[in-house]
């Protein structure tokens, strides 16, 4: 972790550097939510999401505190997963996390007082391997990118609940791993 020296223009590590993780989570990506109070961390590994607070910057102080760790898999699945992408919903109230194996978006609801997640649910990416996902930038919509099934599925995203609904939108695509929506102009 740095901050940034605007005098200097340059980056100063913070004291200690770094956030502390479960050994062997494989963290993969992270999430800064919107307030810039809480951070996610999607654990590629362990197939969990660690959930992180900002503390007020003082020296030797952590920056970031250990607030909860949750699976992204439900209970009783045994199978292999590796835990894939993460996102936000614009509305900062609902986070989404991709399972590679299990085939599934999570959908957490975000306490906002303290940050934490709550399960929602699980939703099937309709495909093999949702290695990304993206939402669109009006929150209406979540595309699954399935790699082994080469397809793109669009799910509705309920602005109320964060759940996933199929809208029988599929695009073939080969082996899709990244997309973007561009800015409106």
């Amino acid at each position: 972790m740095y901050r940034f020296d605007a005098n200097k223009g340059s980056l100063v590590p913070h004291e200690p550097a770094f956030a502390t993780l479960e050994a062997g989570a494989g963290p993969r990506h992270i999430a800064i939510h919107s307030n810039g109070r809480f951070v996610y961390v999607l654990n590629e590994l362990k197939s969990t999401v660690t959930v992180f607070s900002s503390a007020a910057e003082k020296k030797n102080q952590p920056y970031l505190v250990l607030e909860q760790q949750i699976s992204a898999l439900p209970k009783n699945f045994s199978g292999r997963n590796d835990a894939a992408e993460i996102a936000l919903h614009p509305s900062g109230r609902f986070l989404y996390a991709s399972n590679r194996g299990h085939d599934s978006i999570a959908i957490f609801s975000i306490d906002p007082a303290m940050g934490t997640l709550t399960l929602v649910a699980h939703v099937p990416t309709g495909g093999k391997e949702p290695r990304h996902f993206a939402i669109d930038p009006s929150g209406k919509y979540l595309l699954a990118e399935n790699q082994l099934s080469n397809s793109v599925v669009v799910l509705k995203i309920d602005r109320a609940t964060g759940r996933l609904t199929p809208t029988g939108e599929v695009v073939e695509v080969p082996s899709p791993v990244s997309i973007a929506f561009l800015p409106e102009e």
